[in-house]
């Protein structure tokens, strides 16, 4: 798995091999490509050398592990997982599916409030990528973050009580929907404005290197994963980012969820240049394209990219191309993509797919996944029994976390707010 990048490397993309050339692929997946505008190098003239060594250093992978699929048999030497890690993978993805419909059911009955932003969909992005880190690794995500927290260990219970308002939750209830944060398990945050986390995650990627080249600290090859969607692709922070990863060589993987719609606005109508992954190469890093609906394309993906920032070769640029089964959040009545779009990722479900691939390997049978299934069921049900019986934040817990002094402004020396205080608004306007 590790050599995908190096296979692909060595491969200009010309006509002769075009079968890895994600801008002539056959693979229905990449269904946007017939309304790309491209300007195609005249085959008469001689490109330019940084423009043979921008080509030769793209690399689309989807094409290359479904060629290892058709050309592999079914003895367990070939597979691409072991049992093991395919039931990892299912376990995780069903957690993070069954979470969310919970959610859903949760919000509609009036248990959580805000805006709600479910992951349904692109469980193989989470779970392609968190379950290769370490715990020391950090992972920053954007406002559509319970799964990616569920994926990197922080218990059910903990993100649903922050879901509700508790202060069992991870951020005792003062974060909810957008805002997971974990110190115990390097979770740096959701953000609840586009392109907010990246420099948060290039800081973090920085940090890692720091401290092992100048601080000698030999154990922090720490490795950053940055999550955030197409919409966030044109904005600033994502290019200057991706400048000072490629200029420090800094230990991060930029990881783009493309469900092609940011909010109502189609990925087509947004940009350019819809393929996102060609931003990479401008930067002198590898840029990916994966198919974002299948897990053990997207873990492929993963092992060698993780593996480049870890041994310090620099960062990666992957898009991801998947798609949300709901609409933006939970208040998006979802009337503007097509039905027929719709559909046709639904039958792409990439829990789905897994299973098919895992029953069909013999890997697995459907009792022991049907188990699994069972137990998450519980896990939920636990977490929502749990968030419901934790107790409210008390209004003291406000301004804490706030100020550098939880006994600054606001609150007075007696602990209480200076706003009771008749005498405090003496003079003023009241509005």
């Amino acid at each position: 798995m590790s050599c995908a990048f190096a296979t692909i490397q060595s491969l200009p993309l010309t006509p002769e091999n075009h079968s890895i050339n994600p801008l002539k692929t056959s693979s229905p997946f990449l269904g946007f490509t017939r309304h790309l505008r491209l300007n195609p190098l005249d085959n008469n003239k001689s490109p330019s050398a940084s423009i043979r060594r921008r080509q030769s250093s793209v690399v689309a992978v989807s094409d290359v592990v479904k060629e290892k699929k058709l050309k592999s048999n079914s003895s367990l030497s070939n597979l691409l997982i072991t049992k093991e890690e395919g039931l990892e993978l299912y376990e995780d993805m069903v957690l993070g599916r069954t979470f969310e419909d919970m959610c859903a059911q949760m919000y509609y009955r009036g248990r959580m409030f805000g805006f709600v932003h479910l992951y349904n969909g692109q469980e193989a992005v989470s779970t392609g990528f968190i379950k290769l880190l370490r715990k020391e690794d950090c992972v920053v995500s954007t406002y559509r973050d319970h799964v990616h927290a569920l994926s990197k260990g922080v218990p059910a219970r903990q993100v649903m009580s922050e879901l509700f308002g508790k202060t069992t939750g991870c951020c005792r209830g003062q974060g909810g929907s957008m805002h997971m944060f974990s110190k115990e398990f390097n979770v740096l945050g959701g953000f609840a404005f586009i392109g907010e986390g990246i420099p948060v995650a290039t800081g973090a990627a920085f940090t890692s290197k720091y401290r092992r080249e100048v601080l000698k600290e030999a154990d922090s090859d720490h490795v950053t994963l940055a999550f955030f969607g197409d919409g966030t692709c044109n904005n600033g922070q994502f290019f200057e980012c991706l400048n000072m990863a490629a200029l420090w060589k800094l230990p991060i993987v930029f990881v783009v969820e493309n469900n092609l719609w940011a909010i109502g606005m189609s990925h087509l109508r947004a940009t350019s240049d819809p393929e996102i992954w060609k931003k990479g190469p401008a930067f002198g890093m590898p840029g990916v394209h994966v198919d974002g609906m299948d897990v053990l394309k997207v873990r492929e993906v993963a092992v060698e990219a993780v593996a480049r920032a870890r041994r310090g070769d620099g960062p990666t640029l992957v898009e991801c191309e998947t798609y949300r089964f709901r609409g933006h959040s939970l208040a998006d009545p979802d009337e503007l993509r097509d039905p027929a779009e719709k559909a046709h990722y639904a039958t792409r479900d990439p829990i789905a797919a897994l299973k098919n691939y895992m029953i069909e390997n013999k890997l697995v049978n459907e009792a022991e996944l049907k188990a699994i299934d069972k137990k998450i069921d519980e896990v939920i049900e636990d977490s929502v029994e749990f968030a419901d019986a934790s107790p409210l934040p008390p209004r003291s817990q406000l301004l804490e976390n706030v100020f550098a002094d939880p006994k600054g402004f606001g609150i007075g020396p007696d602990g209480r707010y200076r706003c009771e205080d008749p005498k405090f608004t003496e003079g003023t306007a009241h509005v």
